[in-house]
């Protein structure tokens, strides 16, 4: 009986032979979709219109995405080092920030940072920079006045702490999966817990999150559209929001989000296989 279900298995395909169930399909679909789409839009004046205005808003959105990135990547290895912190105060105050944020939309965020928080901080450093008597600190908070004025610095400061939350969960299950014999190894070699920490854990985690990581900024510029809420002026609105000026100002809706939809697509698509590309290249070995 086990020839005979032997026999009925699929041979697997010998070296060079083109095997129809492991082939990339979804990306040749994607390629053919893709070169429709761009001969549709070079012959179509709406959608050509559509791309010349849209297509300002590609710099702004990924200058948003990766500024807002750094800040979270920082941002983030803080509260990931908390989360697996001995100290109580560090623990609890880490623990607080990364189930609050994430407890709440991305986009109840953005508003809260950009209406509630930014405005009177605004306020608050333009009247110290006004009591202050040194000129350096006066320009510093000024500057930082200034800035939380900023549409563009809001939405900003709204996708960092957004995405710190889980980027610091990220970090803690990196640091969590080094084996805790490191960590006891370094300390017999007279390392402090700091020194262990910063010289032989997070060296390794840091091989292990950075995949997930770099998934992470893929979905910061999908997530980079919920900015639009906040507003801004046409030279600095990312791509969601100079869609939302080109409907309204010409109702073409269809064609406009449509185009706002694949360039997001493109995107996307390049940013995955630079993923792909890391992934290999931070692999760890099995």
């Amino acid at each position: 009986m086990s020839a005979e279900l032997q026999t009925l298995k699929p041979a697997k395909p010998t070296a060079g032979q083109f095997n129809w169930c492991t082939f990339p399909w979804w990306a040749l679909i994607l390629i053919v979709v893709g070169i429709l789409a761009v001969q549709a839009i070079s012959r179509n004046k709406v959608y050509s219109d559509a791309w010349e205005f849209l297509k300002g808003g590609i710099p702004n959105t990924l200058r948003l995405t990766v500024t807002a990135y750094v800040i979270a990547l920082a941002l983030g290895l803080f509260v990931g080092l908390g989360r697996t912190s001995k100290n109580v105060v560090i623990y609890n105050f880490a623990t607080l920030y990364v189930e609050v944020i994430r407890g709440v939309p991305l986009i109840v965020v953005l508003l809260y940072i950009a209406f509630v928080a930014a405005g009177p901080l605004a306020v608050y450093f333009a009247n110290l920079a006004g009591a202050s008597d040194l000129s350096f600190l006066k320009g510093i908070l000024s500057g930082l006045a200034g800035l939380l004025r900023v549409d563009f610095f809001r939405g900003v400061l709204g996708l960092a702490i957004g995405y710190a939350a889980y980027l610091g969960e990220v970090y803690r299950a990196g640091i969590e999966g080094i084996p805790r014999g490191q960590t006891e190894a370094a300390r017999s070699l007279g390392m402090s817990q700091a020194q262990a920490m910063f010289y032989i854990i997070l060296p390794q985690a840091i091989r292990i999150v950075v995949p997930p990581l770099a998934n992470d900024f893929i979905a910061m510029l999908k997530d980079s559209a919920l900015v639009s809420v906040i507003g801004s002026v046409v030279n600095n609105a990312e791509l969601t929001l100079r869609g939302r000026m080109y409907a309204s100002s010409t109702f073409r809706s269809f064609e406009v989000y449509n185009m706002v939809a694949l360039i997001y697509l493109a995107m996307s698509l390049v940013g995955s296989v630079i993923v792909r590309f890391i992934e290999r290249r931070f692999s760890v070995p099995k």
